[in-house]
């Protein structure tokens, strides 16, 4: 599925080359959960970010099923997330002047899902939002507007969810219910997760633990859960 061959990321500041990503090797196979965790500045967002093909590489190789996507422009890059990868960031990045429901089908629309509406009320209703669907986010509390960024990012059925800290701005009542939606849809539609965290309590229920330090993995670890597994 992800298949990442020597990959570097470099930037220069003052004239003086600072290594983000240092020769990363790494093959994260179809329906995985994988975390990767690290201290601040280690690089997981870089990596995470240049999976999406939100940046470019210093060097090396992003292959998802096969296909390069350093060689890809920006408009095959831009097709590619839309059909291929869904988001979920701490920020939320929802669009203020839309409501719950159509921020959702608005997604939809943009990869021409079929049944697009009713697929979005659906999923509203899977992650508790049901009678939410006509209010704006600045109406949502936090873990509402997570709850509606997460509807949004499988609303496309993708192949590949990328996370980013999904619980950082959250309470730990919210983040959990987060999680547990997350890991559920997981279960029910094996989609390959990639999620950025800091916290290890997370990252042990996943199903592989990527520690980052300095711009390298440092560890690489096989949990014993697997996508059937109760995540509590």
């Amino acid at each position: 599925m992800i298949a990442i061959k020597n990959l570097s990321k470099h930037l220069m500041a003052g004239g003086v080359r600072v290594n983000i990503l240092n020769q990363i090797n790494l093959h994260i196979p179809r329906g995985q959960f994988t975390a990767i965790t690290g201290a601040s500045g280690s690089g997981k967002t870089t990596l995470l970010g240049l999976i999406a093909g939100l940046d470019a590489p210093s060097q090396g190789e992003i292959l998802i099923d096969g296909q390069d996507i350093t060689k890809f422009d920006e408009d095959a890059l831009a097709d590619l997330r839309g059909q291929r990868f869904g988001f979920i960031f701490q920020s939320f990045n929802l669009i203020p002047t839309l409501t719950a429901i159509e921020n959702v089908v608005l997604a939809a629309e943009l990869n021409q899902t079929a049944k697009a509406a009713q697929k979005s009320r659906d999923l509203l209703e899977a992650v508790g939002l049901g009678k939410r669907t006509g209010h704006y986010p600045a109406q949502l509390s936090g873990g509402e507007q997570q709850r509606l960024a997460l509807a949004r990012a499988f609303v496309n059925e993708p192949d590949i969810i990328l996370a980013d800290e999904p619980t950082g701005n959250l309470d730990s009542k919210n983040g959990e219910r987060i999680l547990e939606l997350i890991f559920e849809m997981h279960r029910t539609q094996h989609t390959t997760i990639v999620m950025v965290t800091h916290e290890s309590h997370i990252a042990e229920k996943t199903e592989r633990i990527l520690r980052m330090a300095d711009g390298h993995i440092v560890e690489d670890t096989l949990t014993s859960n697997t996508a059937s597994q109760n995540t509590e």
